[in-house]
């Protein structure tokens, strides 16, 4: 009777691997952004997403500079320029490119409370959000910037992604405008 029962369950573990390979292999998961996944693939790629940034951010080390004035102006101009048609600006919920994107890209303008799925210490937060800036993030349409932008010019992103819920849409235009004004101006000269 063991060898039996034996038999049947890996008769019927083989049907089931069977089963998932025609299906991925067929094409019949909806792979389109405009539909979701289901909620156990969803899970499962979030588990890896969140333990694989949070392994690979414990090791970063945050600048004591973080509140510099420059750093703040430099990252809101990188922001704005880099960032802000899918995590949005101050008085916005939505963009046109924003709303096509599957996940959904968290509104950096308005305070978040965690990163991911879990609450972080703000120490935490702040070496995930460098992370995953420098590095991007694998089919979810978030860039690894570190190809053409250096820790020291992600770290300004960090630092005004850290007081971008603070500013009201104003405060935002001031900003960056002034950075951009400023560096306009200069790239004339050369």
């Amino acid at each position: 009777m063991k060898l039996r029962f034996g038999w049947l369950f890996a008769a019927a573990v083989l049907l089931m691997i069977g089963g998932f390979a025609g299906w991925f292999y067929g094409g019949f998961y909806p792979i389109g952004a405009d539909v979701p996944h289901n909620r156990l693939t969803y899970s499962v790629l979030e588990l890896v997403r969140e333990q694989s940034v949070a392994r690979a951010a414990r090791h970063v080390t945050i600048p004591e500079n973080m509140d510099s004035p420059d750093r703040l102006l430099t990252g809101g101009a990188d922001y704005n320029d880099m960032c802000a048609q899918c995590h949005l600006k101050p008085g916005r919920s939505a963009s046109d490119f924003s709303v096509g994107l599957y996940p959904a890209p968290p509104n950096l303008a308005v305070k978040q409370g965690d990163i991911g799925s879990r609450n972080y210490s703000e120490t935490e937060a702040i070496k995930r959000r460098f992370w995953i800036i420098k590095h991007g993030i694998k089919a979810s349409g978030m860039p690894a910037w570190k190809y053409h932008h250096d820790d020291e010019r992600i770290w300004s992103m960090v630092a005004f992604i850290e007081r971008l819920p603070e500013l009201s849409a104003a405060q935002y235009q001031i900003l960056t405008a002034k950075n951009n004004t400023a560096e306009h101006s200069s790239n004339e000269h050369h």
